[in-house]
């Protein structure tokens, strides 16, 4: 094995460890635009425009992933967007 493919092998197997929870965020048929721009930049320390481009995400994909981490700083953000009435899950 030559020294770029352990290298390699390497990265590969730290990027595995390194993976972090997501929260997403699924469309509904309820809220508005605006009322998910609003929540994301709340709980998920979104700017307007991030929060603006995801919102659009979620309408035309279904859904979009709006902010990564640790399962411990996630779950208060995802608990505080399911109290506000959005779809959203820890993956």
């Amino acid at each position: 094995m030559s020294t770029k493919e352990k290298i390699s092998e390497e990265l590969l197997l730290e990027e595995e460890v390194l993976k972090q929870n997501e929260i997403v965020l699924y469309n509904d048929e309820v809220n508005t635009f605006d009322y998910v721009i609003d929540m994301l930049v709340d709980t998920c320390d979104h700017t307007p425009e991030q929060a603006e481009q995801c919102s659009i995400i979620v309408h035309y994909k279904g859904k979009c992933t709006v902010k990564t981490g640790d399962y411990d700083d996630l779950k208060p953000r995802c608990s505080k967007l399911l109290q506000a009435g959005l779809s959203a899950e820890i993956v």
